[in-house]
Parts: structure tokens; C-alpha cells; sequence
């Protein structure tokens, strides 16, 4: 026995380091919650990281346009008419003397515009049809996916060129631009309503659903609040890839002349205006600039996108 208790090393530690020691293994010991768990995978996926900074720049220059140029995107100065580019104009100046630089800023605020509030109508519309057609089923949800069955066989770039020369000839610039939203957004919702309904299919069936029938809770309330928040994921992915797909159609239609016209300045009609044969080739800062935000914009809007989807997916 008494070899044996020979053999035992006394604890030399005191309370206050054991205490000490509890603390930093407490500390250690990280509770990952889902947002965390998100982030810790979306993190861990360079390119998407890089296409967040450089998307935040872009939101950053445009937001903050006012305090960044000093020339106003409006204002017409004749005799300084098709200037390249300088110290006092970055970009030069368009035809009628109108800061080229400030007008690309100020276009960028008009196509994030455009693409956010298109994607946020298209959401409330999807989020509802889908929500519903999803919990009820049964006849339902036949009409309202024969509905959106009808909304997705639209041929999307005519109608949406036919509704905005119809009736943009009517209206001002600026109420052309709340147009383009509407129609972008209205147009929009069809494959969100169908992964929303997808997802409440699979998910109403679930023990929770079961439990908060058998409680009494009503059918508004379980939709609203048990069953779409599990499928915001879902919805907040689609939504960045229906951003950027928002700001390539508005361009477009811009380019085409049925889009926001000017003298409202957007990424789409700066470049409408250097189709001349004469711009592309001697004066490459009237459409390169907006071509270039177009593009690193979408671009890391999709990287994101495929971020958020990879970290967000339980099975990755």
C-alpha cells in the first residue's frame, strides 16, 4: 500500500487555476448554432468570400455616389461636350457634356434598384402561391399550380418587350423605371412558388406540423410560422440569383431602348448610347465602364449564390 500510494501524484494545481482551466475549456467549447454553422461553410469558400468584398465595393461606390462625385449626372454643359477622360471628368463626358463617371454611379444605383425590388415582389408572390398551394393541396393546390403553369409558359422576353413599349410611351422616366420592376418581378415568381411548394410537401408531413395540428393552431399560423422559415434558405438563394438575373434583363431592355430611359442613367442604356461604331472604337471608357459592373456584379451575385446554396444545403 505503501508503494502504491508512492506511485500517486498529488494535484499541484490550486482552485483559482482550476477554475482558470474550466473557463478556457468552456470557452473552447463553441456552440455552433445553423447561422454559424452557415457562415463557418460559406467562409470556407474563397471565391464566394472575394465576390462578397467586391459586390460590397460596388454597393458601397453607388450608395454613396453623391459623396463620391462631384458633378451632377444631369446637369448638361454643351461646350464640354464628348471630353475624354480627365482629372475634372474620370470618364470624360457624353454628347451633351454630362459627367460619364457620375452618370455609371448613378446607373448602378438604378439597376441594384431595379433588380432588388423586382426579386422582392417576386418573393412575396412565390413565398404566398407557394406556401399555400404546398399546406392545402388537393384542388388548391391544382389551380394555383396551373396558374403558375400558365405565368411560366409566357414567352418572357417578348411579353416583356411588348408590355413596356405599350405602355411605357405613356409614362415618365422615372415611373418607366417602378414599370420595369413590376413587370420583372410579376414575371419572376413561378420557379420560387414551385421549390416552395416543394419544400412545404416534404416538410408538413414532419412530426412538429403534426404536434401543432393535434395543439390547435390555426393553418395561417402554421404556414407562417413553422413552415416557411425552414425554407427561407431555399428562398434567400434563389432571390440572389434572381438579382442578378434582374440586372442582365433590365440592361437589356435598356439596351434595347424598352427599358429605363434616359435621362435616367442606368448600366443598360449608357451602353444603348455607345453602339455607335465611331464610340467603339475611339472612345472605349463610354462602354466598357458599365459593361464591366455589369458583369463583375452578376458574376458575383451567382458566386454568392453558390455559396449560400452550398453552405445552406445539409447534404454538402
Amino acid at each position: 500500500m505503501g508503494e502504491k500510494n508512492m506511485d500517486l501524484k498529488p494535484n499541484n494545481l490550486s482552485i483559482e487555476e482550476s477554475l482558470s482551466l474550466q473557463e478556457e475549456l468552456e470557452s473552447q467549447q463553441e456552440i455552433l448554432t445553423p447561422f454559424k454553422l452557415i457562415r463557418r461553410k460559406f467562409l470556407k469558400r474563397k471565391p464566394s468570400v472575394v465576390a462578397l468584398i467586391i459586390l460590397s465595393i460596388i454597393i458601397l461606390a453607388v450608395a454613396f455616389a453623391p459623396f463620391i462625385v462631384k458633378h451632377d449626372p444631369y446637369e448638361l454643359n454643351m461646350t464640354n461636350s464628348n471630353q475624354p477622360p480627365s482629372r475634372e471628368h474620370i470618364l470624360g463626358t457624353d454628347e451633351l457634356g454630362r459627367d460619364y463617371f457620375a452618370r455609371v454611379l448613378y446607373g448602378g444605383r438604378v439597376a441594384l434598384q431595379v433588380g432588388i425590388f423586382a426579386v422582392i415582389i417576386q418573393i412575396v408572390i412565390g413565398t404566398i402561391i407557394g406556401g399555400i398551394a404546398g399546406y392545402y393541396g388537393g384542388w388548391i393546390d391544382n389551380v394555383l399550380m396551373r396558374i403558375t403553369e400558365v405565368f411560366m409558359s409566357f414567352p418572357f422576353l417578348p411579353l416583356v418587350i411588348t408590355i413596356s413599349a405599350v405602355v411605357g410611351v405613356r409614362i415618365s422616366p422615372e415611373q418607366k423605371m417602378y414599370l420595369v420592376m413590376v413587370i420583372l418581378g410579376v414575371l419572376s415568381w413561378p420557379s420560387l412558388a414551385r421549390i416552395v411548394r416543394g419544400q412545404i410537401l416534404s416538410l408538413r408531413e414532419q412530426e412538429f406540423i403534426l404536434a401543432a395540428k393535434a395543439l390547435g393552431i390555426k393553418n395561417t399560423k402554421i404556414i407562417w410560422k413553422h413552415l416557411i422559415p425552414n425554407t427561407v434558405g431555399y428562398i434567400v438563394v434563389n432571390a440572389t440569383l434572381g438579382v442578378a438575373s434582374a440586372i442582365l434583363q433590365e440592361s437589356a431592355l435598356s439596351f434595347l431602348g424598352l427599358g429605363v430611359a434616359p435621362p435616367v442613367p442606368t448600366w443598360g442604356n449608357l451602353i444603348q448610347y455607345a453602339r455607335k461604331m465611331y464610340n467603339l472604337q475611339n472612345r472605349p471608357w463610354l462602354w466598357i465602364p458599365p459593361g464591366l459592373l455589369i458583369f463583375a456584379t452578376v458574376m458575383c451575385i451567382n458566386l454568392i449564390g453558390d455559396g449560400l446554396r452550398d453552405a445552406i444545403d445539409p447534404k454538402s
